[in-house]
Parts: structure tokens; sequence; C-alpha cells
């Protein structure tokens, strides 16, 4: 997690250079010296052949994916528009996993033709497909995706591992049915398994795994014993680590992760499988932070109310799901200096769009808020303004990343043009 410190001293030296233009209300601010660092420690800690596929719907912004790239990483894409702009990224077509759960067969041909990497939802897609390889030639590989169907986490709105989910082929449910799809499709060669995200503990992330690793283990067993060449090489291993959005709330590290695997799966990194990951909100979580003017601060006996420029439009899942959701917020004054103390009234903190539920925070304890001031929220790199609301139109706003003490801009701030070309 970032410091209110540090990101005071970051938003001090942004005004001090000059580069935050004073009309505009809200900033969002990457640290990508972050972002590159837990790069580096994910390629550390897997086999230097594992193809690390960052989830592109976790933060889509072109030039943070292409830093991304330029690091030698890949991407999952869950629609064919996130296909597109991996490839606007830089990267190689190889290096991309197609992961969408309704793919058409035109979306299909595209990738085959592109020779991407797919991952079938479904017993019917691995028909379709095997209908389209009866006439195309491709050098995309394939991998089926497994409900493992260990249980749900804290969160089921991202759990993906109950009896029934809409993601996947249940494991318990239909074993005999996968186990023949590696005899009947002499070009299945892939697994995949997402246990799910935030609020999955490592334990139930290990169980899934573990659990379709078995799996893997029984087909090429048994393709081996009918005399078969064809076996599961390449296992996906999703992604679902979860971020620390509070300072005591415990999380695992991609370190424990890793050992663990290396624990429980150690042939899956002697060389027999080829490794993907589909991590998306570890990466980018941590390394964002956003700020908004406070542009009025209504005063009542029960509580304040600070009404600023961003609400549900960047934060919807806060918004919509306070309990499942948390940002920290901190309170910087208009030099950018922290502000300390405790008001006598707590505050909420108010969005801009026209409902009742633009909330982003209830009932805070925090210094005395005024007009002129700057609210901070934390830890908003992944699903944040990735997940942009178009209500009451307002204009996304500018993203600036910082790298070895410098600033550039990573997206420009929509114009009023851009907000109405949309709508066009």
């Amino acid at each position: 997690m970032i410091t209110v410190a540090e990101i005071s001293n970051v938003f001090k030296r942004a005004q001090i250079k000059g580069i935050l233009n004073q009309d505009e209300k809200s900033f969002v601010f990457y640290d990508l010296d972050m972002l590159k660092n837990k790069l580096e420690t994910a390629k550390n800690l897997f086999p230097d052949d594992t193809l690390h596929a960052v989830a592109v719907k976790t933060n889509p912004v072109k030039n943070i994916m292409s830093f991304i790239s330029s690091a030698g990483m890949g991407f999952e894409a869950a629609s064919l528009p996130e296909v597109y702009m991996a490839l606007n990224s830089g990267v190689s077509p190889e290096n991309i996993v197609f992961d969408s759960p309704s793919k058409t067969v035109e979306e299909l041909i595209f990738a085959l033709d592109l020779g991407i990497y797919i991952n079938a939802d479904s017993i019917m897609e691995l028909e379709r497909i095997d209908q389209l390889l009866k006439t195309k030639k491709t050098n995309s590989s394939f991998g089926i995706r497994i409900n493992p169907q260990v249980g749900l986490s804290s969160y089921n709105l991202l759990s993906t591992s109950g009896a029934l989910s809409k993601f996947g082929v249940p494991l318990d449910d239909m074993k005999d049915i996968l186990a023949d799809c590696f005899e009947k499709y002499n070009w299945l060669s892939g697994v995949h398994v997402h246990v799910g995200s935030q609020g999955c503990d490592l334990d139930l992330i290990i169980k899934g795994v573990k659990k379709v690793f078995d799996f893997s283990c029984l087909v090429n067993e048994l393709q081996k014993k009918r005399g078969r060449q064809n076996t599961i090489n390449t296992f996906d291993i999703g992604g679902g680590l979860s971020v620390q959005y509070s300072p005591n709330q415990p999380v695992a590290s991609m370190d424990d992760y890793a050992e663990k695997l290396r624990t429980e799966m150690p042939e899956l990194f002697n060389g027999e499988y080829k490794i993907i990951t589909e991590f998306g909100r570890y990466f980018h979580g941590n390394c964002a932070w956003a700020v908004s003017k406070v542009e009025y601060v209504k005063r009542f006996e029960e509580r304040n109310i600070a009404v600023i420029h961003l609400g549900a439009d960047m934060f919807l899942r806060k918004c919509y799901n306070s309990k499942d959701e948390h940002h920290e917020i901190s309170v910087l004054d208009k030099y950018g200096a922290v502000k300390n103390g405790r008001d006598c009234r707590t505050y909420d903190i108010a969005g801009p769009l026209c409902f009742a539920g633009d909330i982003i925070a209830r009932d805070l304890e925090m210094p005395e808020i005024v007009e002129g001031d700057y609210i901070v929220m934390h830890d908003v790199g992944a699903n944040t303004f990735s997940m942009w609301s178009r209500h009451l139109s307002r204009p996304m706003p500018e993203i600036m990343g910082y790298i070895d003490n410098n600033f550039e801009i990573l997206k420009k701030r929509e114009s009023i043009s851009d907000v109405l070309r949309f709508w066009e």
C-alpha cells in the first residue's frame, strides 16, 4: 500500500512542477515503479517460460498495458475488444489468452487466424472449435476451463467455484465427460482454473488448483495407457490473489502463493507443464490513488457531508456494495499537505451523481474538511476507472503516471467533445 505521506509528497511535487491543470477537479495517479516491481516479482517466482497474462478488464489504459507488454508479460482478454486492446499494446498474439464465456464463431475464427491461445468455457464451445478446425489451420493452442467446485469465498459475487457457476465445466458433475474430451479432441492440451477474485483466501485458491491438477494427472495417465501422445501440457492457474485495501487486512503475497504451489504440486514446476497466470487486481490494485477536490461541505447536527467530483461513476462496486468493497480515505489541504486531527462530527463522502446511493464512504471520523481540500481514495488501480459509468456523462479524469521521480500523462482527461462523441 502507498502511505498518505507518500501520496502527499507526490501530489506536492506534481503541483510544484505545474503539471496539474488546476481547473480539473479530480486526478488519478499511478505508481509505475510499484507495478514494475510486482511484475518482476511474479516473473522471478515462476519458471522462465510462464506466460503471465495480465487481465485486461482490471485496467485497460493503453499506456499502462504497453508498459506491461514491454516488461515481457502477456494479456488475458475476456472479450474481442480486449483482444484488440492487447494487440494494440504491442504484445504478440501468442501471448494473448482469450477467455470470453460467450465467444461467437466469428470471434473464434479471428483468434484462430492470429494463433491466440483459447480457453473454451464449455463442452459446446469445444464442439464449435472442432468444427472450425476441420477446415482451418491455426497456431492456436487450446484449454478448457474447469470449475473445481471447491466452494465460495467471502465475496460471493466474485466467486466462481461454487456448485453452480456461469463459468467453466463443473468437475464433480462432469468428470468423466471432461476426461473423454481429451481423448476425443487431439488438439486439446490445456486446462484452466480460476476460483475467484478478491475475498478468496490462499487455501481455497490452492484447493481449486490442486483439484484440477490431480484431474490433469489422471487424464495424462489414461492417455498414456491408451497409447496417445496428446496429453495436458499447459496449466492455466488463473489469478485471484487478494489485494490489501486496509492496513490491518491480512493477505497472501505472491511469494506465499508460489511457495504453496511448489509444496503442494512440485510437478507443476518440473518442466512438464507450461504455466499461465491471469493476475489483474493483484498487479494493479495498490498501484494507484485518486484525489478529488471538495466542492462543498454540508454541515448538519448529525454529521457532515463532503461533496466531491468522483463517486459511483468510478467507484461502482464501492457505492453499490459498500460492505464488500473498501478504500481507505485521507484528506489533503489545498497545498497537498496531510490533514490530521478529528472533527467533532463524522463525515459522509458524497459523489456528484444524481441518486442517493452515490456515497463513497459513510460516517467517517475525519479531520475538519473545508472547501478546496482534497479527498484521497487509496488503492484504486483495479476495477475502478476500468468500470467507469456514463451516468450523467461526466468526463473521466486524467491519469498521471510516475516513475523514477518523473511524471507522464497515461491518459488525458476526457473533454466535453469526447463525451459527446461517445453518445453519437
